[in-house]
């Protein structure tokens, strides 16, 4: 086999490559020097603006705006380029299925055979189908690369704090956020070690390339093994929590403490004009 074809089949297992989101990047830029609590905000801003666009033309600037705020992170494209190309086959699955079997009528026809009948309307949903999932990428992607767990955790107790007046667990929803966020690698590097384990006892790890149906019959047999080392770890977790004393003190306290400055005020008053005017649009 040539070299070529071994960094091909090496990289059929390394699932961390596949991933939209690499690493925290304690890079120093404008984005990182925000409070973390305004870079939650502008996360969930984004997301709404990318569920409630209706047009490609409000999704196509969510994208804009979306890389330029890569390009402002000074964090680099490479993990978001090769986490889409890793998911493109499943985004194009679902284009085609909301093209065939989008309800509603268009008199602009572009191909019809039989009861078949593909319009501009559907083609434009489908081009919105694939912005949006695209977008949620890219999102997911720039706060993994500008939030570290700690920044997230605080954020968020700080966003959530009111709601403990009506005695709401809010530091376990915040928990359940950061153990989430940290299985994800976590759950990679299993399925990686798994398929390695696989692959040496003979199982087709061969590059599946575009072929679909040869890729999920290389995943199927990962989900059991996976599924249950993913609860005897989640277990491992719970037990090593309440050895530890989880939930003794009322509220936890932080070395650091959060201040909002002129310019948070700013950029949100900037992030929710430009939602807006997505819906809007």
């Amino acid at each position: 086999m040539s070299t070529q074809g071994v960094k091909r089949s090496a990289n059929e297992f390394e699932f961390m490559r596949g991933l939209p989101f690499g690493p925290y990047l304690p890079v120093d830029s404008p984005l990182h020097r925000l409070d973390p609590r305004t870079r939650i905000l502008l996360v969930v801003l984004l997301m709404i603006s990318l569920l409630a666009a209706r047009q490609p033309l409000g999704l196509v600037l969510c994208l804009a705006v979306i890389l330029i705020g890569w390009w402002i992170a000074k964090v680099p494209f490479e993990p978001l380029w090769r986490g889409w190309l890793s998911a493109l086959p499943f985004l194009l699955f679902l284009v085609a299925l909301q093209i065939l079997f989008r309800v509603g009528t268009d008199p602009d026809v572009i191909f019809q055979i039989g009861s078949l009948v593909i319009s501009s309307a559907d083609l434009l949903a489908g081009l919105a189908v694939l912005l949006r999932f695209s977008g949620f990428m890219a999102v997911l992607g720039l706060a993994a690369a500008s939030l570290s767990e700690s920044e997230i955790t605080r954020g968020l107790e700080a966003l959530l704090r009111p709601l403990s007046v009506l005695h709401i667990p809010t530091q376990d929803f915040v928990m359940a956020v950061q153990v989430t966020l940290r299985f994800f690698p976590l759950l990679a590097q299993t399925a990686e070690r798994i398929a390695k384990a696989q692959a040496s006892r003979g199982a087709d790890w061969r590059p599946a390339g575009w072929n679909l149906v040869q890729r999920v019959k290389q995943i199927a047999p990962v989900i059991v093994p996976l599924f249950v080392a993913s609860l005897r770890r989640a277990e491992n977790m719970a037990l090593a929590m309440d050895a530890r004393g989880y939930g003794s003190l009322p509220l936890r306290t932080s070395l650091v403490s959060l201040q909002y400055h002129w310019v948070d005020a700013v950029v949100l008053v900037v992030a929710g004009t430009f939602c807006l005017v997505v819906i809007i649009v």
